[in-house]
């Protein structure tokens, strides 16, 4: 029986040149990986101290634009401690998107905080800054301790966008919205490494910001993330408490503080020391897929997501937004049917049990989206 997709499952097969099973985004390991991995078992130094560490987090800092960076075991770790150094504690408020991955909403619970929704635009996938600003308008009001919410009494302590599938949201104008409301910015950046907005990398508009490279991510390390910002004195106090508070000594066990065991471990590093030299090649494959994408797709009735004005995007994950919820769950269920795998976007955060409570705004381009965005494959194609 032909489906009813099969054009799209045919040209998506022919893109990647298989008939076999075609996953979202698989890792390439065309570089020096093994090398490194192997030089890093040779030295002993696998866990959360050695070279390759060191190395990585230069490398992250250098390729960013940012001054300091601090490798992570992954990217919800690097978000928590982001927000624990931008003043985030408990039972403060920290606004962000509901159409975003759970691990967003969870970093900021684990510092006993919050979340507050506020909509997402419907080209970027992002936080928007007029749903942002009609919210702080309407609810928040600024005092010398720090900006609060009138409604709850309680202190919004940051403000937590989040670049969707690697596109840049409209980051300056939420930049200055924090600053004319004294709200710390935090950028969620887990899913946008080599993504640029008016030639500035993601991840350096704010106070700190969080990056994943999670084994789905345009590069890896297994797992893992990084803390970056220019902030001297927050990236040593987050390579202190990511490595357990430990006071230096040569041999005493002295923490001075409670601590995270976060580290990033060495022999991971070493992986994304490779990944990282490879870096542009994975990008430009990633960039010719997503034009082969939209030149397909132009002229259906299938909206392929390109990267928003201004914005020069990685690509990590290539999206459709189809018709109605009825055409994606058939979409959805003739491609992973045929072994050529999609998903939903993420269901909304204020819909999830746990943070059903929480305040929100007027979500109608959230809930549309959720209704409607699905991704297709995007894996690198590099030998």
């Amino acid at each position: 029986m032909i489906k009813k997709h099969q054009p799209v499952i045919d040209f998506i097969r022919s893109a990647y040149q298989t008939t076999a099973f075609i996953p979202l985004h698989e890792p390439k390991f065309v570089g020096n990986e093994k090398a490194y991995v192997i030089d890093c078992i040779d030295s002993t130094f696998v866990s959360s101290v050695g070279q390759y560490v060191d190395r990585f987090e230069q490398e992250m800092a250098k390729y960013t634009g940012a001054k300091y960076a601090v490798a992570t075991v992954n990217g919800t770790a690097a978000l928590h401690i982001a927000l624990k150094l931008a003043g985030v504690g408990p039972d403060d408020e920290v606004i962000t998107q509901s159409l975003s991955f759970v691990a967003t909403c969870n970093a900021i619970s684990y510092c006993g905080a919050k979340p507050v929704f506020v909509d997402v635009d419907r080209d970027t996938l992002g936080l928007s800054p007029v749903s942002l600003e009609a919210f702080l308008s309407a609810n928040a009001t600024r005092t010398t301790g720090g900006c609060v919410n009138k409604n709850t009494g309680r202190k919004i302590s940051a403000i937590v966008p989040m670049h969707t599938f690697g596109h840049p949201c409209r980051i300056d104008a939420i930049a200055d919205i924090c600053e004319e409301f004294g709200i710390a910015l935090v950028e969620d950046a887990a899913e946008s490494l080599g993504s640029y907005y008016q030639g500035r990398h993601t991840g350096t508009f704010g106070k700190l910001a969080a990056f994943s490279f999670n084994g789905n991510k345009t590069i890896t390390t297994g797992g893992g993330g990084m803390i970056v910002t220019d902030d001297e004195a927050l990236a040593k106090r987050a390579k202190h408490i990511t490595t357990t508070a430990k006071v230096p000594h040569p041999y005493e066990f002295i923490h001075d503080e409670i601590g995270y065991n976060y580290r990033l471990p060495n022999i991971n590093a070493a992986l994304g020391c490779a990944q990282l030299e490879v870096l542009p090649r994975l990008l430009e494959s990633k960039r010719a897929i997503s034009a082969e994408y939209a030149k397909f797709f132009a002229g259906t009735r299938f909206n392929f997501v390109q990267e928003p004005i201004n914005s020069h995007s990685n690509y990590w994950l290539n999206a459709l937004v189809l018709e109605d919820k009825q055409e994606r769950d058939a979409f959805l269920k003739d491609l992973n049917e045929a072994g050529v795998m999609s998903r939903p976007i993420w269901r909304l955060m204020n819909e999830l049990p746990m943070f059903s409570g929480c305040q929100s705004t007027d979500l109608s381009n959230a809930k549309w989206l959720e209704e409607r965005v699905v991704n297709i494959p995007s894996s690198a194609r590099i030998q």
